[in-house]
């Protein structure tokens, strides 16, 4: 499900290219097709697929009208609701938009603006030892934050009560009264969410750093000294790497593997 609304964004190439590369080295058969959400207002039918990826995208998380929302958040109460009563399940991995989104349908946080845009290759921090797709990555491990927005003040209570789990925080920030935002959460055994990229790889950084047209818009953002310091980042390959190729490919392993025990596929 792409979330970029028209807007130019290399995520979606790389959830296509980890869809791909799983489709490519699967025993069985897998098809897939990628939906407009915003843009074109199309939302894939529950009965047609086993395993939704939904991606990241610019502007305000919180409905503001648009038609497509409530045929979204929709989808989301459709597939949670189907795992209840069936034991074949459908699988759902929410990226950054689509997480906040999530977020605010079930009401687990406060998504409120940022006082200023993150944007870089920052460290991560697991708060569950046990979550498996976090399973081969170091604690921190790296990933692309690129949000206007955040998770905070989550509602434990609540997020308890459904049997979800935060399983990601952000870094410590000395300078910022708000807790450390929420990052990753377990909303269930199918459904998995991240409000920073784990498709990205510093290739696409680097793409974004040194384009003419995005360049300034990013130092406005961001400052001089951070544009530097993320271009430095960028450089160390191997801290994306590792992050790429182990979520949303262990995510689309697992799925696949519980649908084959099912016989789904």
């Amino acid at each position: 499900m792409d979330m970029n609304d028209n807007t130019p964004n290399q995520g979606m190439n790389d959830i296509i290219a980890l869809t791909k590369t799983f489709a490519e080295n699967s025993p069985s058969k897998v098809s897939y097709l990628i939906y407009d959400v915003r843009h074109k207002n199309e939302i894939p039918k529950l009965n047609e697929f086993d395993i939704f990826l939904s991606s990241g995208g610019p502007g305000t998380p919180h409905k503001i009208g648009e038609p497509w929302e409530n045929k979204y958040t929709d989808l989301l109460d459709e597939i949670w609701q189907y795992n209840l009563k069936s034991e074949d399940k459908k699988y759902l991995f929410l990226i950054c938009h689509s997480f906040q989104m999530a977020v605010i349908h079930w009401d687990l946080c406060e998504v409120i603006p940022r006082e200023s845009f993150s944007f870089g290759i920052l460290p991560i921090y697991k708060t569950q030892k046990e979550e498996e797709l976090f399973r081969n990555l170091e604690n921190p491990f790296y990933a692309v934050d690129s949000r206007s927005f955040q998770c905070v003040k989550p509602n434990f209570k609540k997020l308890k009560s459904l049997g979800m789990k935060v399983v990601a925080i952000e870094r410590i920030r000395p300078n910022v009264k708000l807790e450390r935002a929420v990052m990753a959460i377990r909303f269930t055994n199918e459904i998995f969410g991240t409000q920073f990229h784990p498709e990205a790889d510093s290739e696409d950084v680097m793409c974004r750093l040194v384009d003419e047209n995005y360049k300034q818009i990013l130092i406005d953002k961001i400052g001089i000294d951070n544009y530097k310091e993320v271009l430095k980042q960028a450089d160390e390959e191997e801290n994306l790497e590792r992050t790429q190729s182990q979520i949303i490919p262990e995510f689309l392993k697992n799925a696949y593997q519980n649908l084959l025990s099912n016989s789904k596929v």
